[in-house]
């Protein structure tokens, strides 16, 4: 891990976490299913740490069939078995669960006419938030997301997972000050 380049604190803990930062965190999120994926892989976070998802998470995208919702929806009881009996993934039938649900949840509101990432990009203003500050937990924004993840039915979207998942999908862009993401996630933010 270089010393000469500046990045958020919490990166720099093992490789997998730098990667992840470097590539992928705070990047504005446009794209529906992807949105979708990364709100049910911060539910399976709830109570764990970020490593542990993003160790297990090629594991995951073979359980839940590259998160394609249509599938995943389609999940049975003894799906739900096979996945508690799968070592490379969180079992957690609360969480197994939720994850079949929410492809469900996703896809009425794609029947319905509803596109998820408007639903939630809407709410945000369209664009990405910059803050610059000491990060929260949550904000009014995450309390207001989860209110509506909720009352449609997605469970595990309480408002700090909400907030957790907003900062990964770059609905805000909360990369320090000196690290040299911020202004490249920033610039990503012109959609």
């Amino acid at each position: 891990m270089s010393k000469s380049i500046i990045r958020c604190t919490w990166s720099q803990r093992t490789p997998i976490m730098q990667a992840y930062h470097d590539e992928e965190w705070g990047v504005p999120q446009y794209d529906s299913r992807a949105l979708w994926e990364m709100l049910m892989l911060e539910g399976f976070q709830a109570g764990l740490s970020w490593s542990v998802i993003l160790n297990k998470r090629e594991a995951f995208l073979r359980a839940f069939k590259n998160f394609d919702p249509e599938k995943v929806a389609r999940f049975k009881e003894a799906d739900i078995l096979r996945l508690l009996d799968n070592p490379g993934i969180v079992r957690s039938r609360a969480k197994i669960e939720a994850t079949i649900g929410g492809a469900r949840i996703y896809l009425a509101m794609q029947q319905a006419g509803e596109d998820f990432s408007k639903f939630v990009w809407d709410m945000a203003g369209g664009k990405p938030i910059q803050l610059k500050g000491p990060i929260p937990a949550k904000t009014p924004l995450s309390e207001e997301m989860s209110k509506a993840l909720k009352k449609r039915g997605f469970k595990f979207a309480g408002p700090v997972i909400v907030y957790a998942w907003m900062q990964a999908v770059g609905i805000t862009n909360d990369h320090a000050p000196d690290c040299f993401r911020r202004k490249t996630v920033q610039s990503h933010s012109a959609k």
